[in-house]
């Protein structure tokens, strides 16, 4: 089989059994599903009790924090205070993620306008561009410090996502090529091993095989490790988008 991008229109099949093509290429390429390997103890059991205790005592110390910013947004432009998209989890699950919202309120109808200018080039999934014109001022101080990303946390007390693993895409699997699936065998993250990397302009290729190096190692130290340099990280302000 190619390791073309997946399409609903080529194949349709994948499409409706998404988790079944993600389980077959991390049995092809020696990815464990940790999720479903019964002596994962660490990851079925203590991993999210662990992370869904920390994500709401986190929601509570810093909901002051979330409360100043909520009114920042609002009174910059007026806009929502949250930005609300559907992103890709565990085995190419869809759900809802949240963040505070830095960019302009009509900023993904500006997205195919600026295609041409993504980073990672226009025939990407993965969008990025320098010195995003959609950026609030607002935002800018928001994604430097990383405090857009704080309403995450809702999202790991509900389960979608974890602390640590990588990070949910806004695009669908059935955009991914085959080699991309098994980073979908752990649910994403808030930080992971991309973040810490140092590598935050690499493309979706590179991204997916620091996912799969994290997943198999996957343990608590590492996890715990990669927590530490987060903090680091925010705390010069390199966080990674």
């Amino acid at each position: 089989m190619t390791d073309t991008a997946l399409s609903p229109t080529l194949h349709p099949e994948r499409r409706k059994d998404m988790a079944r093509r993600v389980r077959f290429e991390c049995d092809m390429r020696g990815v464990p599903l940790h999720l479903e390997v019964r002596r994962g103890l660490y990851v079925r059991r203590l991993k999210p009790v662990v992370d869904g205790v920390l994500a709401l005592g986190a929601l509570i110390v810093l909901s002051p924090v979330m409360i100043a910013v909520a009114i920042a947004i609002k009174l910059h432009d007026g806009g929502p205070v949250l930005f609300i998209q559907s992103r890709t989890g565990y085995l190419g699950r869809r759900f809802r993620l949240y963040k505070f919202r830095t960019m302009v309120t009509d900023a993904e109808a500006l997205k195919a306008k600026l295609r041409a200018h993504n980073i990672h080039g226009d025939d990407s999934p993965d969008f990025k561009l320098t010195d995003d014109p959609r950026v609030t001022r607002v935002g800018r101080l928001l994604r430097k410090t990383s405090l857009d990303e704080l309403p995450n946390l809702w999202n790991v007390v509900r389960g979608d996502m974890a602390l640590v693993g990588p990070r949910p895409t806004s695009f669908d699997a059935t955009t991914y090529r085959m080699g991309h699936l098994p980073r979908l065998a752990v649910k994403p993250g808030l930080t992971g091993l991309w973040q810490v990397s140092g590598r935050a302009n690499i493309d979706f290729d590179e991204r997916a095989e620091l996912d799969v190096r994290y997943i198999r190692s996957l343990s608590a130290k590492q996890d715990l490790g990669l927590i530490v340099k987060t903090i680091s990280a925010v705390k010069r302000g390199d966080g990674a988008h």
